[in-house]
């Protein structure tokens, strides 16, 4: 595994209401999640207090979000050469976004409308000491 073609399947199941949560973030943690660059770091951005790492399943889903840069960003962006790392999900969650130094979560398949999906910085998904509801009665209880 880890092609990115389960956690697309995984989200599709959770965007319809069924499947499993647990196995959506365990799918998320075996999968190798493309991470572009973006001024020497890991392209992010930030949405409600909480600071995203944009991750791609694979490089047809990244080609999407760079379609949609080149709408936003003008003619000069579709030209554009988009480097990127590959990370493991797990090092990703376990790794990268404690290292941030806020909350961070992982936003994948941002580009695909009804193909993304947000991991937020809950008990569950990353570690308990970076957890925004590690603190909060009954946090990540309800899964």
């Amino acid at each position: 595994m880890g092609d990115g073609a389960a956690l697309v399947e995984r989200i599709a199941e959770r965007r319809a209401g069924v499947g499993d949560p647990r196995a959506l973030v365990g799918e998320l943690r075996r999968t190798l999640v493309l991470v572009p660059f973006d001024r020497g770091g890991l392209w992010t951005a930030e949405f409600g207090g909480v600071r995203w790492v944009c991750g791609f399943t694979d490089e047809a889903a990244l080609a999407r979000f760079a379609e949609e840069r080149a709408v936003v960003e003008g003619a000069g962006a579709a030209s554009r050469s988009w480097e990127y790392a590959v990370f493991r999900g797990a090092r990703l969650l376990d790794e990268v976004i404690p290292a941030m130094g806020v909350p961070a979560g992982v936003a994948v398949n941002v580009a695909d409308p009804d193909g993304s999906m947000l991991f937020p910085p809950v008990v569950g998904i990353v570690p308990d000491a970076v957890a925004v509801d590690a603190d909060v009665p009954g946090g990540g209880q309800q899964r």
